[in-house]
């Protein structure tokens, strides 16, 4: 029997109209080969929807996302709206959309493939191997903390204030899903924090401390944000899964990232409690390349990749999409951010025609 998913596209800005093109092709290849029909439909958010809108966020994009099973977006962001006022940004539509459909929970894999390990900046026997999965609180903390904003003191001085502020349950929330990720993987979680400095930061740690009573068969450790920073690049092997806020996740996952030897081959997932997951590679929207055919679309596979996994249980078929990857990195194929002597550079087009012979052939 056929199974049907509704699907959100969200291109965005940047090259992402490009990449999401090519995920959409092998997403109704491995379609057919799995029997699944995919009702796309598509979005508007960031600059994109600033420009025909006026806004980052749009109503109707939110609620479209709600109907949706699923939701797959590009990338946002660009020079062109740099100027606007925070709340009027690219960026306030992708915080829009998280707060709207209740995604709390980011995760973010940072692994070495074996084709790639050359293209890491870090020594061959310092990243071989590694394996992380950064799980990041997505709506709370500094982020969506108040008071917030820019205000004026009775001297006539401008002051910023930002807030960083946790309940017990929204960290209870976060610290469960990493346990259970951790639990499914190799049974090891550190959570991240502040806690010698920040108040925030010591119920963050007496929470999942006292979270992991729960879980005896997950090794719990804890570090302060400056040391794990510091040991991510010094011996990053140690590191099964990580817990972490909103701010300190979002910095940490770019630097796991970045191990891989680039931040445009990796995906991530973003999830609530019930309704639709977003699935988007974590890299930016590459402004300076947009439109020239540079752009590197496995990220934006492998995401899709995780929403077979993650929204559909379609493991199979997220497999099948995994593997192609592989191939095509196999064969020697390699965008400009993650060339190397010897391989064959290749443009977006050309990736997707190589991803697409490969799922002929699996």
């Amino acid at each position: 029997m056929t199974k049907n998913y509704r699907v959100t596209l969200l291109p965005g800005d940047g090259i992402g109209p490009e990449i999401m093109a090519v995920a959409v092709d092998v997403l109704n290849i491995v379609g057919k080969k799995f029997d699944i029909n995919f009702e796309f439909q598509e979005a508007l958010i960031g600059g994109a929807a600033i420009d025909a809108t006026g806004e980052p966020l749009p109503s109707a994009t939110l609620d479209t996302c709600r109907n949706s099973d699923a939701v797959l977006l590009a990338a946002i962001g660009g020079y062109k709206w740099d100027s606007l006022p925070n709340h009027q940004r690219p960026e306030a539509g992708l915080l829009g959309l998280r707060a709207g459909l209740g995604l709390f929970a980011n995760l973010r894999p940072a692994q070495i493939l074996p084709q790639l390990i050359d293209a890491s900046t870090l020594k061959k026997e310092v990243v071989e191997g590694v394996d992380i999965m950064v799980v990041r609180e997505l709506t709370g903390g500094i982020y969506f903390g108040k008071p917030r904003g820019i205000f004026e003191t009775e001297t006539g001085e401008r002051r910023g204030v930002n807030t960083m502020v946790y309940s017990e349950s929204e960290i209870e929330r976060i610290g469960r899903v990493a346990f259970e990720a951790a639990r499914k993987r190799r049974g090891k979680l550190c959570s991240v924090d502040k806690s010698n400095v920040l108040d925030v930061s010591q119920l963050w740690r007496e929470c999942i401390t006292k979270l992991g009573k729960e879980y005896p068969d997950v090794e719990l450790t804890h570090l302060y944000v400056d040391n794990a920073a510091m040991q991510l690049l010094r011996a990053p092997k140690q590191f099964d899964t990580i817990v972490t806020g909103n701010l300190f996740g979002d910095i940490l996952s770019d630097a796991a990232a970045m191990l891989t030897g680039s931040i445009g081959m990796l995906p991530s997932a973003s999830l609530g409690a019930t309704g639709a997951g977003v699935f988007e590679p974590v890299h930016g929207s590459a402004p300076d390349i947009a439109g020239q055919d540079k752009a590197n679309p496995l990220a934006q596979v492998l995401s899709a990749a995780m929403m077979l996994r993650y929204a559909f249980n379609e493991k199979a078929a997220a497999d099948c999409l995994e593997n192609a990857v592989l191939d095509v990195l196999q064969r020697g194929y390699r965008t400009g951010d993650i060339m190397s002597p010897g391989m064959d550079l290749v443009g977006c087009r050309a990736m997707s025609a190589a991803l697409i012979n490969s799922l002929g052939g699996i």
